[in-house]
């Protein structure tokens, strides 16, 4: 296991956007989007990030209304969370993702991304701004 990264995921039944983080300096950069069939998640590609990136814990982003409630998705996210501990037995916490989406397109724009590109970045970028999250929220890590 990689002490000090973190991957963080922002999951999505289409596809799931993914970031790396780094406990020491609490930073965090997107890597790419899985794509879910079905939704079902793309295990394999999973299972590659797994073993290249070797973790020592894992992020899901909760969906949550903005009352705190749990939507259609928060329950799907929860059992991602659960499916991500069983298979590669590592931590995982589930942090509050409200408003990342939103967050991350208005940074997206504002360094000038094409509109036409926002698309394909915004899940990244999301799972970024979830692991930041969690670096605020735990400092010192997991």
């Amino acid at each position: 296991m990689n002490p000090g990264i973190l991957l963080a995921f922002d999951f999505g039944t289409r596809r799931i956007g993914l970031a790396v983080g780094q406990t020491l300096v609490a930073s965090a950069r997107p890597l790419e989007n899985v794509d879910c069939r079905h939704g079902r998640p793309d295990w394999p590609r999973i299972d590659s990030l797994l073993t290249e990136w070797d973790p020592q814990a894992l992020v899901v982003g909760l969906p949550l209304n903005m009352d705190g409630s749990d939507n259609d998705t928060t329950g799907l996210a929860r059992k991602f969370g659960r499916q991500l501990s069983s298979r590669y037995n590592r931590p995982v916490h589930l942090i509050d993702e409200r408003l990342s989406s939103r967050t991350a397109r208005a940074a997206l724009e504002a360094e000038g991304t094409r509109s036409d590109r926002i698309r394909e970045r915004i899940d990244g970028a999301s799972a970024q701004i979830i692991l930041q999250t969690f670096f605020r929220e735990n400092p010192g890590g997991p």
